[in-house]
């Protein structure tokens, strides 16, 4: 990726998250990236890329974040699953005050066509499938129970605490799993 388009990804990124991807168009991504509009579309095309860009990279690094934080959890099984609870709450920390990029996308974007829409989805299908297999190690008869349980108390976490309905959502949703583990 050309330094321009690393630009305009990233100022496309911070005004997306701020804003909302409607709010945005490509002049002020252009200009806050420093580029021409002639640049973002010789290398994105349209806006629909930019965004499925920006998703793609929100969601890599969000997986990156949390294979190094599973990676040094205690080897248990609980402790397993209260560690992506852990890393959400450090991510939501650093990297999202207004809560989880990609439910905030999709609020924006709920048409099946919209080329970022499967990207979206799947990130969400991703994280149950994640709570699933690690919820096998812990009960194998009610996996997947427990991974749908999962995945509704973490993503229930990351809303309330993008909307601010109450103070420490994450770590609540930690001790609701932790109690429906014990």
């Amino acid at each position: 990726m050309t330094p321009g388009a690393r630009r305009v990804l990233a100022a496309a990124g911070r005004l997306f998250y701020a804003r909302g991807i409607n709010a945005v168009g490509v002049d002020l991504i252009a200009a806050e990236a420093g580029v021409t509009k002639k640049t973002l579309y010789d290398r994105f095309g349209a806006k629909d890329q930019i965004v499925l860009e920006y998703l793609a990279d929100r969601d890599e690094r969000w997986r990156a974040f949390l294979a190094e934080r599973l990676a040094a959890a205690p080897d248990t099984p609980i402790a397993r699953v209260l560690a992506v609870f852990d890393a959400s709450a450090a991510w939501m920390s650093e990297h999202s005050p207004r809560g989880c990029g990609v439910v905030n996308a999709h609020a924006e974007i709920s048409d099946p066509s919209h080329p970022a829409y499967p990207l979206i989805t799947g990130q969400k299908a991703w994280t149950l499938a994640l709570f699933t297999t690690l919820a096998q190690a812990v009960d194998p008869e009610r996996a997947e129970e427990l991974g749908r349980s999962l995945v509704l108390l973490h993503e229930g976490a990351l809303v309330a605490h993008g909307m601010h309905v109450f103070p420490d959502p994450l770590g609540h949703a930690r001790a609701q799993a932790a109690a429906l583990l014990g």
